[in-house]
């Protein structure tokens, strides 16, 4: 099955067997093509003694540290073919990985992310209310991780407005003269987690101006280790915006730069979930090895999409749970999770902390 046969079916539509048959079959291909192309993974899966020809289930695929993209510069294209070049986010004085695309691998994570979120939101562009200032777009070859998700997930508005100000407060103004022009129509809301609710929810709480968003939905990722200093746990998150504004639908998602595009999207059960395009894997500390559903790991990403960089399956420094596999509440097919934390003894990262050093 090729790429285009691929992106023909449903995100959330194979059994464990069938999904399992083509993550072997597109994982194995990539190890193969990113080992003959790009001299450092070469290196690195010889060194630690992987015999690729022995390689068949996506449990037994190398994997890479995420933290490596920090350090070398991996690509398996020839340079001239690199069109952009996508930077993680950093806290100040951190060094940030950099994610280099062609132009192939760049429209497939487009694809993706367009055909999960639809499975979500539906087919039609919804008005769209950006909780990010404009200035946090910026066009160009090198694009910030946070610039990346506000341009992926802006394909879904018909019509955009960005809620902030460049000093980070609230337009309440044009806020409630975009909603006016939209009464009575399903709106989207896209932010990153800590900036919603700090920028966003306490904003309007403080101010009491008092705003009906009960036919709105909410798309957010990021930040949740700054909300656990505010004592904001998923649930009270939701709990809240729900109070407030009568939101009620919220999706939260789980990606990182360094696999774009292959997001897991939270579903209305408060589960994260794989779609055809990724897997993931809970590995033990202590040896690697596969840990059991509803043992705590650590999380390994996988992805078919990354042609241009060895990033189809690497070892996140993030901690998780394997719930289940095709048997959701919410008729999902695919493994779901849910994710406990940051390892200990980690940096601290992501789209919403580099931002909260600035306006803290």
């Amino acid at each position: 099955m090729n790429m285009v046969e691929i992106f023909q079916m449903e995100p959330y539509s194979l059994h464990k067997t069938e999904k399992e048959e083509l993550m072997s079959s597109c994982l194995t291909k990539l190890s193969k093509h990113h080992y003959l192309n790009c001299e450092a993974y070469k290196k690195i899966v010889d060194g630690a003694g992987f015999d690729l020809e022995k390689v068949h289930h996506p449990g037994t695929i190398p994997f890479l540290p995420v933290q490596l993209f920090k350090n070398l510069e991996l690509y398996s294209v020839p340079k001239k073919e690199i069109v952009k070049t996508l930077t993680s986010s950093g806290t100040s004085g951190q060094k940030v990985s950099q994610i280099f695309l062609d132009k192939g691998t760049a429209v497939n994570q487009t694809k993706v992310l367009c055909k999960i979120a639809t499975s979500f939101i539906g087919d039609q562009r919804l008005p769209m209310i950006i909780l990010d200032t404009e200035s946090t777009v910026e066009i160009g070859r090198n694009i910030a991780a946070r610039a990346a998700g506000i341009l992926g997930f802006s394909l879904f508005g018909s019509e955009r407005m960005y809620a902030l100000d460049e000093q980070m407060e609230l337009n309440i103004e044009q806020l409630q003269a975009f909603l006016k022009k939209h009464q009575g129509e399903r709106i989207l809301l896209f932010g990153f987690t800590y900036i919603v609710y700090m920028h966003f929810y306490k904003a309007l709480v403080k101010s009491g101006v008092q705003l009906d968003l009960s036919n709105a939905v909410l798309i957010h990722g990021g930040g949740w280790k700054k909300l656990a200093h505010e004592s904001i746990l998923p649930q009270e998150f939701r709990y809240q915006l729900n109070v407030a504004f009568g939101i009620q639908h919220i999706h939260d998602y789980y990606g990182m730069a360094e696999q774009t595009g292959s997001i897991a999207m939270e579903c209305e059960f408060g589960y994260y979930h794989t779609s055809i395009f990724s897997e993931i894997i809970i590995r033990r500390a202590q040896d690697f090895s596969i840990a059991h559903f509803g043992e705590e790991g650590i999380i390994q990403t996988l992805s078919i999409l990354p042609q241009s960089y060895p990033g189809h399956s690497l070892l996140t420094t993030d901690n998780g749970i394997m719930i289940g596999e095709d048997d959701c509440a919410c008729g999902r097919l695919g493994k779901y999770f849910k994710i406990t934390g940051r390892m200990k003894n980690v940096e601290i990262r992501g789209c919403s902390d580099t931002y909260e050093q600035r306006f803290r």
